[in-house]
């Protein structure tokens, strides 16, 4: 097992500063109610892959989306979002657990020592909506996917009477669903997924627990994707992605970027507009720009004032000048009042 985050205690140090001894001692119950925890989700994710136990469902855990994008040192960028039902549970804390599995690995039960594509545990604060986003890295393939929640266990396995406390009262549940993830290591034109919504530039770059915490930050650009694809006419179509594959010419790409956008009626989908061109290539891109080393982003921001309420299809098209691909992406959205 590789568990890639060590939990964070988050005692309350000021409060008990002139008690170093109950610090102390709330420290090792911390700690130990969080082995507990892990060994809990563990266990349970453990049953539910073997099919051995049934997943555990006693608040709801939905899968609201993803992303993909090329990571850094190889492989794919993942970040995700799920919803939880807050309202289930007595606290907003919880644990969390998230494994991913290849499909491609050996199906026997996991040893003791197992290893597995990605596992990440750690402490987190349900927001008011339920919504929490994370990420991960995986290799191209075929993947099972562990989602696993519990509300915190007991502080104390036993009351001020000396009663023993039940550890396994807490809710617990886990989702699993199948991932596929893609390869954009190849030299063919491709393109990350598409983030639609709102697009903020940040002051300064996020430590390792921000960015942890807001994976859909990229260097000093926050995207807060938009929940179920719904953008109001008052605002505007806020959409983010990355090109791969591009040829290059003296380490600069010469691409063309074409949106249009379509609608769809009550007799069938209709074209609706379309924007000018992007070029990028070494008179629009900056002189220290490498596409051997650097992303190639597509950006686009469009008012929505003049689109009438309804789903639109976005056609993206990328023409590559150098090598002469092409390639197409189509993304929906939906215009609200």
């Amino acid at each position: 097992m590789q568990i890639r985050r060590v939990l964070t205690l988050a005692a309350a140090a000021v409060a008990l500063a002139t008690a170093p001894t109950l610090v102390a001692q709330d420290n090792d119950k911390i700690e130990q109610r969080e082995a507990r925890d892990v060994q809990a989700l563990l266990e349970m994710v453990n049953g539910t892959a073997a099919g051995t136990e049934p997943a555990p469902a006693d608040f709801s855990v939905e899968w609201e989306g993803n992303h993909f994008m090329k990571a850094a040192g190889g492989g794919a960028y993942i970040p995700f979002t799920v919803v939880v039902d807050a309202s289930q549970l007595a606290a907003p804390e919880a644990a969390l657990y998230v494994r991913a599995v290849s499909k491609a690995a050996a199906a026997e039960p996991p040893a003791a020592d197992a290893s597995y594509a990605w596992d990440d545990v750690s402490v987190v604060s349900l927001a008011a909506d339920g919504r929490l986003s994370r990420a991960m890295v995986l290799e191209p393939g075929e993947y099972d996917l562990f989602i696993a929640m519990k509300e915190q266990g007991p502080l104390d396995l036993v009351d001020p009477l000396g009663n023993a406390i039940p550890s396994d009262a807490a809710k617990a549940a886990v989702l699993r669903r199948d991932l596929t993830v893609p390869d954009f290591e190849g030299t063919d034109l491709t393109m990350s997924s598409v983030l639609i919504g709102t697009i903020e530039p940040l002051a300064a770059p996020l430590d390792e627990e921000q960015q942890r915490e807001r994976p859909y930050t990229f260097g000093q650009m926050s995207v807060t994707p938009a929940t179920d694809l719904r953008i109001k006419t008052s605002a505007e179509l806020q959409a983010l992605f990355w090109i791969y594959g591009a040829g290059e010419r003296n380490s600069k790409p010469d691409v063309q970027i074409e949106y249009s956008f379509h609608r769809q009626t009550a007799d069938g989908e209709v074209y609706f507009n379309k924007t000018p061109p992007q070029v990028l290539n070494s008179s629009t891109l900056p002189p220290q720009f490498d596409v051997a080393t650097d992303q190639l982003p597509g950006m686009l921001f469009v008012p929505l004032a003049s689109f009438p309420v309804g789903e639109y299809r976005l056609e993206i098209k990328l023409t590559d000048a150098i090598s002469g691909n092409v390639l197409t992406h189509n993304a929906t959205f939906i215009v609200e009042a």
